[in-house]
């Protein structure tokens, strides 16, 4: 903390003056290296890349098992933390980054769309990363809180007995007849035995009386680590994009 304090207090001005050597090449203006700055970045840069990786190693991964999910959050909190931090230091307007950031917020991908769950680690992995670029005038014992608030917030959102993840599936369902309000109990049972699911909602969507068929909506808790990435496509298309 003492060397922290002292580094953050030097002044190369103030050196000059008291006769201390400040050694600072430029090219075209630019200086070419920056030992404060740069130990400045990587302080901080260790900081938020471990702040952001036991956010998702801990708590999204571990219940997701998504690593294509993984790589993105992770790529988003090093890109992310780097261009603010590079913005501020060229006096750029941080609305301007968030502007750009806000973007990614209505992406869709080719082979689904971002759920809530992710769209919001996203949205926290973001946000962890523009406090960690921008907070330069922060304390270092006011960031370090700061993060840990969000890591306790999951935890005990992520955590709680009531947030256990519920899956979904639609089915294109053939026993036509099971398919009335008075043998929802027959209908649940009998999809149960099919797929082998503990079913905890049924939902019936469109019903097709000349080809004996419908479509069949249910909710069911997936097994620990298990991920269903393609639980609501109907149609072949949209499983290849």
């Amino acid at each position: 903390m003492f060397l922290l304090q002292a580094v953050q207090s030097f002044d190369p001005d103030i050196a000059r003056e008291f006769g201390g050597g400040v050694t600072q090449v430029n090219f075209l203006g630019v200086p070419l290296f920056d030992s404060l700055g740069l130990w400045t970045l990587l302080l901080r840069f260790v900081f938020n890349f471990l702040v952001c990786w036991i956010i998702i190693r801990f708590f999204y991964y571990k219940k997701s098992q998504r690593r294509d999910y993984y790589f993105t959050f992770m790529m988003f909190a090093v890109v992310i933390f780097l261009i603010i931090s590079l913005m501020d230091n060229m006096k750029m307007n941080v609305a301007y980054a968030l502007g750009l950031f806000a973007i990614f917020g209505m992406i869709r991908y080719r082979t689904e769309t971002l759920r809530i769950r992710e769209m919001t680690y996203l949205f926290v992995v973001m946000g962890v990363s523009i406090i960690n670029g921008q907070a330069l005038t922060t304390s270092y014992l006011e960031l370090f809180i700061t993060n840990l608030m969000v890591i306790l917030a999951i935890w005990v959102f992520e955590g709680g007995k009531y947030s256990k993840q519920m899956s979904e599936k639609v089915i294109l369902y053939d026993k036509i007849d099971l398919v009335n309000a008075e043998r929802e109990a027959e209908l649940k049972a009998d999809i149960e035995h099919r797929t082998g699911l503990k079913v905890e909602k049924i939902e019936i969507g469109h019903i097709d009386y000349l080809r004996d068929a419908a479509f069949v909506k249910i909710w069911y808790r997936p097994k620990p680590g298990e991920a269903n990435t393609i639980g609501t496509f109907t149609k072949l298309k949209e499983f290849n994009g």
